[in-house]
């Protein structure tokens, strides 16, 4: 189930903007575990 919960919790995270699947930065660097600033280098 906490597989279940984790995909739940990233799709969520997934937005479409102009046909296109996006994540934003901070949401990614959370889940990478990593600051935004290192994920935009």
């Amino acid at each position: 189930m906490k597989k279940d919960n984790k995909l739940i919790e990233i799709t969520n995270r997934i937005f479409i903007i102009r046909g296109q699947k996006v994540m934003l930065d901070r949401d990614l660097a959370e889940l990478y575990g990593v600051e935004v600033k290192r994920l935009n280098e």
